[in-house]
């Protein structure tokens, strides 16, 4: 593919780096105008942020089809955990809420396991009926995810203020060993739980024909360096407007919190859709609870790891409302996700969960 043709397709790019140009050259100036202009200009970056994510989910996509599940679910899951990882730590480098990493880690848990899962799973059952998959999985992702979240959001309202440094580096070691032991599992002996035999005439549609494969893999492996470049530095500017835009409004922090979960969140809600209106629900499964327990176990020890580098530590604690509302979740994904098939009822169930979730935000809560 020619120059001129790889610029045309990767016009978002193209797109964002000419956004990224103009906010630099125009920060100081916006910043002046008040609190108004500075919100739009953050909205207009979101939406920038929220397209080159797209491009770099749609390349994730298509090395997850030449590499096949588990390692594709991986893949998409790993590229949305890289943005959220590095619009967090941006945004913590600036003016932000010590409550920031909780308050995402928590909004990008409602927003998978409640949102996409839920929605994916209502809808899908409204044109399929109950929808088969791997129930090995759906265990298996929510003890992990029950595990990483006790340990790194639940068990800290405990731990003495003068010791945080101690349980910080304990959760870094703990999170690790989990993932690493979870990796073992998902691409080795027990990559079947992750699995799902579909009958031969589904088979044809599993998303090759759309996405198609003629890109090369070191094409899609730049783009995605260069997507990931890209949004870190849009981000760095969004943090700076939405800080300013905010300031003295009285918005929850939970709403700052909630655009970072959806930035990094937006490409898998597509993907797990698409999957589901397939009738493939294991690749909803595994995107949904696998970008829910990437989010915890690999956040939490890169920003466990900013906060002892920097000595300034994080409130990783949920309030009250955060953990009942992730105990309801955990404890409803565990009963619907554990006979092997999906319908619009258990969809339903969870996406009046994620409905209580924005409700809560909105009150700020």
């Amino acid at each position: 593919m020619g120059i001129v043709s790889r610029l045309k397709t990767e016009r978002y790019l193209v797109i964002a780096l000419v956004v990224g140009v103009i906010a630099y050259l125009s920060e100081h100036s916006i910043m002046e105008m008040g609190q108004a202009a500075p919100l739009v200009a953050a909205a207009a970056l979101v939406a920038t942020i929220v397209l080159v994510s797209m491009r770099v989910a749609h390349h994730a996509e298509i090395l997850a089809i030449k590499v096949g599940d588990p390692y594709g679910t991986m893949i998409l899951t790993l590229s949305a955990v890289a943005v959220e990882v590095i619009i967090l730590a941006i945004m913590m480098a600036g003016e932000s809420s010590p409550t920031l990493v909780r308050d995402t880690i928590y909004s990008a848990l409602m927003l998978d396991i409640n949102g996409i899962l839920g929605l994916a799973a209502l809808l899908g059952g409204l044109k399929h009926g109950e929808q088969p998959y791997n129930d090995n999985s759906g265990k298996t992702y929510g003890v992990m995810i029950l595990t990483a979240i006790g340990i790194s959001m639940i068990v800290p309202e405990f731990v003495p203020a003068d010791k945080w440094h101690y349980y910080s580096a304990f959760t870094i070691v703990a999170m690790i060993a989990l993932y690493g032991l979870f990796l073992r599992m998902q691409v080795g002996q027990h990559s079947y739980f992750f699995s799902y035999s579909y009958p031969r005439q589904e088979r044809k549609h599993d998303g090759t024909e759309e996405h198609g494969t003629d890109e090369s893999t070191a094409a899609s492996i730049a783009t995605i360096l260069v997507g990931v470049v890209i949004i870190g530095a849009l981000a760095e500017f969004m943090s700076a407007f939405m800080t300013t835009g905010l300031k003295g409004t009285g918005a929850p922090i939970g709403i700052t919190a909630l655009v970072v979960a959806t930035i990094s969140a937006a490409p898998e809600i597509l993907t797990a859709l698409r999957a589901a209106l397939k009738n493939r629900m294991q690749a909803t499964v595994n995107i949904a609870m696998g970008a829910s327990l990437s989010t915890v176990i690999l956040t939490v020890p890169v920003m466990e790891g900013i906060a002892l580098y920097t000595g300034q530590p994080f409130i990783m604690a949920m309030t009250p409302v955060q953990t009942v509302m992730v105990t309801i979740t955990l404890i409803a994904a565990a009963i619907n996700l554990n006979d092997g098939e999906t319908n619009a009822i258990e969809g339903m169930t969870h996406f009046i969960l994620f409905a209580t979730f924005l409700m809560l935000a909105g009150l700020g809560l």
